[in-house]
């Protein structure tokens, strides 16, 4: 076969120039431009507002993303603090620094708190030089008239601030009980706020719940460090029958396995307990204005700067709390004031005398305002009994 001759094989126009474009110096840009139909240039208008349009809307997600991760991943800084002891309460003078609330209970327990004098001759309260206990009364056999007798009290001394370490020995409990160890404002709550450390009803067989109560504006769905359940987020205290914001400990944080771990048997055979040697598990709070964190240390496990009561505790050295109040979305310092500690054990009351913790929950026998007036042997271990607390606040 041989190739036509030259003459018969003149390329096309358009040949001749994509081969120079191929083989030949670069073309001018409006030309290759004009080639180019996804170029701006050549775009419809309508193309054009769309293309303007998907991009302010993807800067927007792009934007809106940032800000909610960062949104989410806020948190307070707890810097270290230096402390320095305050006060502690303990031995035999612990009860000089509290007040006793007397009377019915504001919160609709079957109860009847008792002054200082009503309480030291019912034994109730009693303070050695190595513990204090607080408990209900076990000599009434009909208390269907106001409710079994009991105690509460208030220290006298008022906080804004501070570290507090609750060395406790026993914590009561027992079906028909409500007791917490806590601190507010008893002139103005909900005001200045609540702070449940330690408080369980009945049986109490799930453990602690760590719990603040306020005023409007006080929210926990943030980020937060802690090991307990959280039960809920909005601390409101008219919101949910005033349940506050709650986190669930374990159950070795309250109650018999409590007791248990602690080390100590006990009996209450007439006045005062008899009781081997038991060494103390830890409760420690931190109210500061980035926020309020507890922890719960067993026996075996209390940080030396709290076993060695010559040490300054670094909060910041005990890992992860129970739980966790980072001041993100309240306001700490403005929700909390004037607190004073306050231990008391309630009966029955809005809380463990309902019946659908009472009875369904945690399968109590009868009524808890009959099991209350009727059988005092029921609350052989409703009682308190703290080694010491100690109170630090800044050096600053």
């Amino acid at each position: 076969m041989s190739f036509r001759s030259p003459q018969y094989a003149q390329p096309h126009d358009s040949m001749s120039e994509h081969l120079n474009l191929m083989n030949g110096p670069p073309p001018p840009y409006e030309k290759v431009a004009t080639q180019r139909p996804w170029h701006p240039r050549h775009w419809s208008r309508r193309t054009k507002i769309g293309a303007i349009l998907s991009t302010v809307a993807l800067l927007i997600v792009i934007i809106v993303v940032a800000v909610v991760e960062s949104r989410n991943n806020r948190y307070p800084s707890y810097t270290p603090i230096n402390y320095t002891l305050l006060h502690t309460y303990s031995g035999s003078s612990f009860f000089d620094n509290f007040n006793y609330f007397t009377g019915y209970d504001p919160s609709q327990g079957f109860v009847h708190y008792v002054d200082q004098l009503g309480s030291e001759q019912l034994n109730l309260t009693y303070a050695t030089s190595s513990s204090a206990t607080i408990r209900v009364d076990l000599s009434n056999i009909d208390a269907s008239q106001g409710g079994r007798k009991s105690v509460r009290i208030e220290s006298k001394t008022q906080y804004t601030e501070g570290l507090f370490i609750f060395d406790i020995l026993h914590t009561p409990y027992g079906c028909g009980t409500w007791p917490a160890l806590w601190l507010t404002d008893p002139s103005n709550w909900p005001t200045n706020g609540e702070i449940d450390v330690v408080e369980a009803v009945n049986q109490a067989t799930s453990g602690n719940q760590v719990t603040l109560h306020t005023t409007k504006d006080c929210t926990m769905n943030v980020k937060r460090k802690e090991s307990g359940k959280v039960l809920s987020t909005n601390c409101l205290n008219s919101t949910d029958d005033n349940a506050g914001c709650g986190v669930q400990g374990t159950q070795d944080t309250y109650g018999q396995a409590f007791n248990e771990n602690g080390g100590g048997v006990s009996s209450y055979p007439s006045k005062k307990l008899n009781r081997t040697k038991q060494t103390p598990q830890v409760y420690a709070m931190e109210l500061r204005s980035a926020g309020i964190r507890t922890w719960f240390f067993p026996r075996s496990s209390t940080p030396s700067d709290i076993s060695n009561t010559s040490s300054i505790p670094d909060p910041n050295s005990w890992g992860t709390a129970l739980a966790d109040f980072p001041s993100t979305d309240c306001s700490i310092s403005s929700h909390f004031r004037n607190q004073s500690i306050i231990a008391n054990i309630d009966l029955c009351g809005e809380w463990a005398g309902l019946e659908s913790v009472y009875t369904t929950q945690d399968d109590c026998p009868g009524t808890c305002e009959n099991l209350v007036s009727t059988n005092a042997t029921a609350f052989e271990n409703a009682y308190w009994e703290f080694a010491s607390f100690r109170v630090y606040q800044s050096t600053n």
